[in-house]
């Protein structure tokens, strides 16, 4: 296998710098080193090492396929338009870093919510050149990183690797999850930035340790700097699993989970977050700004739904929540199908609808039995899944941001599908335990 994902590298690199004569070569390099990187850590990993750089490789590939379609067709547009913006913004960016100051202005329309990815495009166009495909083939080693870090959480949690490896297989090749990682969009960062940010959680719940500190904090600020609402989410998440804890309650346990959320505060507080916090809950933390940003969404294409929901009232929120937890869920349906972009979501939709039983089944086992260790994951997606219900109001915006969700929600869907296998593995046997106690007791009696 090995050999294999070498010959199909290399193979694969040659092809994109041949057929994309002025991109490819500095995609493909960008591409390398940065995957490089990921692998050195992988490697350095003592628990399923070699499952965790094969998947990565064949996730980093796959993604890398589907980007350059998305490239050499002129895709952006119909999949994420937001790529093409941050082209421009980084690139702005660039020539605002290299004396060109004239270009700040350009820049004022995403300081507030997307400077993260601009610094990001910025950082790449600085080394190769202007080069989209680059930072697709960028997102496509950060999409495939999430991979094995998915895995590193369902392992902690569960001490299960057949959790964790199928956790991972699904995380490493479910459509959407390549589609939006294999683009220049941030949702690729965003959604390997939360999964360090619980790795770490879970990681600093069981043992002080100053890499995993790090590792929070710096994962908590770079999610600020691509989508402030969510950052706000985690934290709250992960101030309320270090004061309820994932252990039982110890002197020691105490003072760890108190000096980490001490330590972090003071970060947050030198870093100027406190007062960035106070600008955003003043300007965005109202349901009137929020109901808004939802008709907004709702009267815009054919997708939008819910037009008659206002949420500018705690009871007109919570009113939309059934709706809009179906459509976060389940959308799009077969009998709203209305174009060619929606169609071609339907045959993973089909594979998430027979997971969700899973779902629910690996949700029941978790809080049941590994309530605590699960917490930070727990909260997390449950405030999550609830604003995106309240407040989305586009089927396509809805299907985008659920890859947001579905990066954690599979590994309840791998728990379920384990249960099953492993209840139906215990049935074969008893049958064939009973199958030759008959056998053996007919013979006793021949005899």
């Amino acid at each position: 296998m090995n050999a294999l994902l070498a010959a199909l590298s290399l193979a694969l690199g040659i092809s994109i710098s041949y057929l994309v004569p002025d991109y490819g070569a500095g995609a493909v390099l960008a591409c390398a080193v940065l995957a490089s990187a990921f692998g050195l850590v992988l490697y350095q990993i003592k628990d399923d090492s070699r499952f965790l750089l094969q998947i990565f490789v064949a996730g980093v590939l796959v993604r890398m396929v589907i980007g350059t379609v998305i490239f050499v067709f002129n895709l952006q547009e119909f999949f994420g338009g937001d790529a093409i913006a941050y082209d421009d913004y980084g690139y702005f960016q660039l020539l605002v870093w290299q004396g060109e100051t004239q270009y700040r202005a350009l820049l004022s329309g995403s300081a507030g919510s997307t400077w993260g990815m601009n610094y990001m495009v910025a950082a790449v166009y600085a080394c190769i050149g202007r080069n989209m495909l680059a930072i697709q083939f960028v997102n496509a080693v950060i999409g495939a990183a999430t991979a094995p870090a998915i895995y590193m959480c369902a392992r902690h949690i569960f001490q299960n690797s057949k959790v964790a490896r199928g956790a991972a297989f699904f995380i490493a090749f479910y459509p959407s999850l390549v589609l939006w990682s294999s683009q220049g969009l941030k949702d690729a960062p965003v959604v390997l930035l939360l999964v360090l940010a619980m790795l770490a959680t879970l990681k600093l719940a069981d043992k002080l340790s100053v890499k995993y500190f790090i590792l929070l904090v710096s994962a908590l600020l770079s999610i600020l700097s691509l989508r402030f609402y969510i950052f706000y989410m985690l934290v709250v998440a992960i101030g309320g699993t270090f004061v309820i804890g994932t252990r039982k309650v110890t002197q020691e346990n105490f003072f760890r989970q108190f000096a980490i959320i001490a330590g972090a505060g003071l970060v947050m507080t030198y870093m100027g977050v406190m007062r960035t916090a106070s600008t955003q809950i003043d300007t965005f933390a109202n349901l009137k700004q929020a109901q808004n940003s939802r008709f907004d969404q709702a009267i815009t294409g054919k997708s939008g739904y819910g037009r008659d929901v206002d949420v500018s009232t705690t009871s007109g929120a919570l009113s939309a929540l059934p709706l809009g937890m179906i459509y976060l869920l389940f959308a799009p349906f077969p009998w709203e199908v209305t174009n060619l972009r929606q169609g071609i979501t339907l045959p993973e939709m089909i594979v998430w609808w027979a997971s969700f039983p899973l779902l629910v089944l690996g949700l029941w086992f978790t809080l049941k039995y590994r309530l605590r260790q699960a917490l930070p994951i727990l909260i997390f997606t449950a405030m999550l899944t609830l604003g995106y219900a309240m407040f989305q109001g586009n089927v396509g915006t809805a299907y985008r941001q659920r890859a947001q969700l579905l990066v954690f929600y599979f590994i309840f869907v791998a728990v379920g599908f384990v249960l099953l296998w492993e209840r139906r593995e215990d049935s074969k046997r008893q049958g064939q335990i009973a199958k030759q106690a008959a056998l053996r007791g007919h013979s006793s009696q021949k005899v």
